[in-house]
């Protein structure tokens, strides 16, 4: 800090000219520090030690956003009230897959037996090793098996015991004492009505879940607790809304809209505040899921895309034939792109809020050439990370096809890796154009913000650089 720049009175011409507007009084600005960022007491009390929101925008830019996100919010309100299901249909359990009826379980005890004692009910091996198929008979028939006595703990039959073999090349060991979840089927034998279904995994995903709520809580403080809140609006609105109206025979591609954009208000609003910054995050983040709904629909048509590649989907068209599976797919782009649309908007506009903070003589081509650079470091990780998440998820498919030596054009053009392949570059572009989008927003708003206070506080602002305000700006 030179010299100049402590003194009170400096000389009536600014050496830089970048420096104006934080060394006056809120009242002159236009730009009042009730929000602001400054860490020491100003000269008239208008600074806080808040990291909050930054100044508020001007009355007339207020009125014009909210011209735009009233209607909007309200179309969401009346598509909510349309396509609200009322909870999702009833039908008879098919006893495949999900659709399965469950209860809790615990291995009361696991005892090791001969696999040929067992199996004697079954054909002899035939003891030619040459097969695959008879050296794996023949390992089996001469190694231990493993007989689980399972205690079922919940449901009518609580207390009723069962026994089941686990073979030695199983991938999954029972263990004595272990929770485990065990299928039942009514109009089996009785004998053959239940049978391990999968873990009981409920303590340890709690205990995540927990110590993700506690890191969020302290890192966040009261941010970070109502991050948590819209991350169960989120649920809600997933569990309560789209998932029981898609059930019931709804629009997949409506739905998805309605539901992502209840979710959009809620989450940025609670967790950033009602203000002007939050509401052009909103802004990008409605045109940029705009682009990826049409960009969807227009490449997933084009490419033939079913949305009907696995078991999953497979049962679920069995069991409700009405659900656009096609529809299906484009609804999971949109909703799988909310959650990263919302970190790249925010970010932007904070970007530029901060900038004009920091220097308000910039316009909005400078601001939108300085936030456009922090924009593209942003872009180069985020589509990096949607790209490696959908690799990552797909990885025992991918070996699959590396097993089979297939070439990378079979690969593409395979319906299962085309799914991914277009959910990845559509939302990819989604993002990249979210960039430039949200940035344009912000600079337009915070330089026409400055130039929208009237003749004097425009002319208030002149000798403003002279004040000194930068040598306290440093301090941050």
């Amino acid at each position: 800090m030179t010299t100049a720049q402590q003194h009170p009175y400096p000389p009536p011409e600014p050496r830089h000219g970048h420096d104006s507007g934080h060394g006056r009084n809120a009242s002159d600005t236009g730009h009042g520090h009730e929000h602001g960022h400054g860490h020491g007491p100003g000269p008239s009390g208008g600074h806080s030690h808040s990291h909050g929101p930054a100044a508020p925008v001007s009355q007339h830019l207020r009125k014009v956003i909210a011209a735009i996100l009233i209607p909007f919010a309200a179309a969401v309100v009346a598509g909510l009230a349309v396509l609200w299901p009322g909870g999702a249909p009833a039908h008879e359990r098919t006893g495949v897959g999900f659709d399965r009826q469950t209860q809790q379980a615990t291995v009361a005890q696991v005892t090791e037996v001969s696999c040929q004692s067992v199996n004697a009910s079954a054909s002899a091996p035939t003891g030619d090793t040459s097969t695959a198929e008879g050296s794996s008979a023949q390992q089996q028939d001469s190694s231990t098996c493993k007989k689980a006595t399972i205690r079922v703990d919940t449901g009518k039959d609580k207390g009723r015991t069962f026994t089941e073999i686990v073979q030695p090349d199983q991938s999954r060991q029972l263990h004595q004492g272990e929770k485990v979840v065990v299928a039942y089927e009514p109009s089996a034998p009785k004998d053959l009505q239940y049978s391990v279904a999968d873990v009981n995994r409920r303590l340890p995903m709690a205990l995540l879940a927990g110590v993700f709520a506690l890191a969020v809580v302290v890192v966040g403080r009261l941010r970070g607790v109502m991050a948590l809140v819209a991350l169960a609006v989120s649920f809600l609105v997933l569990n309560l809304f789209i998932l029981p109206a898609i059930l019931q025979g709804s629009n997949p591609l409506a739905v998805a809209v309605v539901g992502s954009s209840a979710i959009m208000l809620i989450a940025l609003y609670m967790c950033h505040g009602l203000s002007a910054r939050t509401s052009v995050a909103v802004l990008g983040t409605l045109i940029s899921l705009m682009l990826i709904g049409v960009l969807g629909s227009l490449f997933i048509g084009w490419a033939a895309l079913t949305g009907n590649t696995d078991d999953n989907t497979g049962l679920i068209h069995g069991l409700y034939p009405s659900i656009d599976m096609s529809g299906l797919l484009l609804a999971g782009v949109i909703i799988g792109s909310l959650g990263v649309l919302d970190d790249v908007t925010v970010t932007q506009t904070s970007a530029v809020w901060e900038l004009h903070e920091a220097n308000p003589t910039l316009g909005r081509r400078a601001l939108y050439r300085a936030g456009i650079r922090i924009g593209r470091d942003h872009i180069a990780s985020v589509v990096n990370t949607l790209v490696l998440a959908y690799a990552g998820a797909a990885l025992p498919l991918l070996l699959l096809f590396s097993i089979a030596q297939s070439g990378v054009g079979t690969v593409a053009n395979s319906e299962l890796v085309a799914e991914e392949i277009v959910r990845t570059l559509v939302g990819s572009i989604g993002l990249v154009a979210s960039v430039p989008v949200t940035t344009a927003l912000a600079a337009l708003v915070v330089s026409a913000d400055r130039g929208g206070r009237g003749p004097a506080a425009a002319s208030a602002a002149v000798p403003a650089p002279a004040r000194g305000g930068r040598g306290r700006r440093r301090k941050r």
